[in-house]
């Protein structure tokens, strides 16, 4: 090639780079809180499913303040100190078969738990969102009976206080 269409050669790979570059948009935005949240307050979660897990909103409750201070995006702070509220109500307990072996006998069940989520903003008393999570947890329940049943819903708690956790800290 000659000299001529070398440099013609390079000024467009330059060009080109240069514009896929400056097109290039990336924020950091959707990995941090709303503005003016730095601090959350978890009031006790109620559970209204009517299920009959007496300390399933207890543990709930635990479990979402125990994976927001080991996040550590926001602060844990008491009301009266917090910026923002997460206010949950455990609407729905499913307990259904998940898998019948050959002699119609139920080996593995599934446990889903249904929340719905209001964060809310307590400095300018208005919901920023809300809405509801659901997620399961299965069990074998040919063997163990209620212990296993324990497991499933450990899971369960698990997932969904997870699911909160990342849709409170990440997505805006």
């Amino acid at each position: 090639m000659t000299l001529k269409i070398k440099k013609i050669v390079l000024f467009l790979f330059a060009g080109l780079t240069i514009f896929s570059l400056t097109s290039c948009n990336y924020s950091f935005k959707g990995a941090s809180p709303p503005e003016g949240i730095k601090t959350i307050y978890i009031p006790s979660i109620r559970d209204e499913s009517g299920f009959g897990l007496p300390n399933l909103g207890e543990e709930l409750t635990t479990l979402l303040k125990n994976k927001f201070i080991n996040d550590n995006t926001l602060e844990y702070a008491e009301k009266t100190q917090a910026d923002g509220m997460i206010d949950c109500v455990v609407r729905s307990v499913t307990d259904e078969a998940l898998v019948v072996t050959g002699n119609e006998q139920v080996s593995r069940r599934k446990i889903t738990i249904t929340v719905t989520v209001d964060f809310v903003n307590l400095r300018k008393q208005k919901s920023i969102w809300k809405k509801d999570f659901s997620n399961w947890g299965e069990y074998d329940s040919s063997t163990g009976g209620f212990s296993k049943r324990d497991e499933g819903i450990r899971s369960a708690e698990d997932k969904i206080t997870e699911d909160i956790l990342l849709d409170v800290i990440s997505n805006w």
